[in-house]
């Protein structure tokens, strides 16, 4: 299973936007999603602290910055299985 990061924080009305639109275009049954506050890491929240949301593949550090959309979604997804 293809395993992704949605990067963002609590109270960010983008991050939320980002999920719903990942919710929408994925299927969730070869894609997991795994959602990280980025308030919670030190080594996360400098880097991606004006990007967020992010949608991020922690392996190869493949990402998606938003504003991103489903057909990009669907593009890397395709890419990394």
């Amino acid at each position: 299973m293809l395993q992704l990061e949605l990067l963002g924080t609590l109270g960010c009305h983008l991050c939320d936007d980002a999920e719903q639109l990942l919710l929408a275009c994925l299927d969730l049954n070869s894609v997991e999603v795994e959602v990280v506050d980025i308030a919670d890491s030190n080594n996360l929240l400098e880097p991606f602290a004006t990007r967020i949301p992010v949608l991020r593949h922690a392996p190869s550090n493949t990402c998606l910055d938003w504003p991103f959309q489903a057909s990009q979604v669907e593009n890397l997804v395709r890419q990394l299985s």
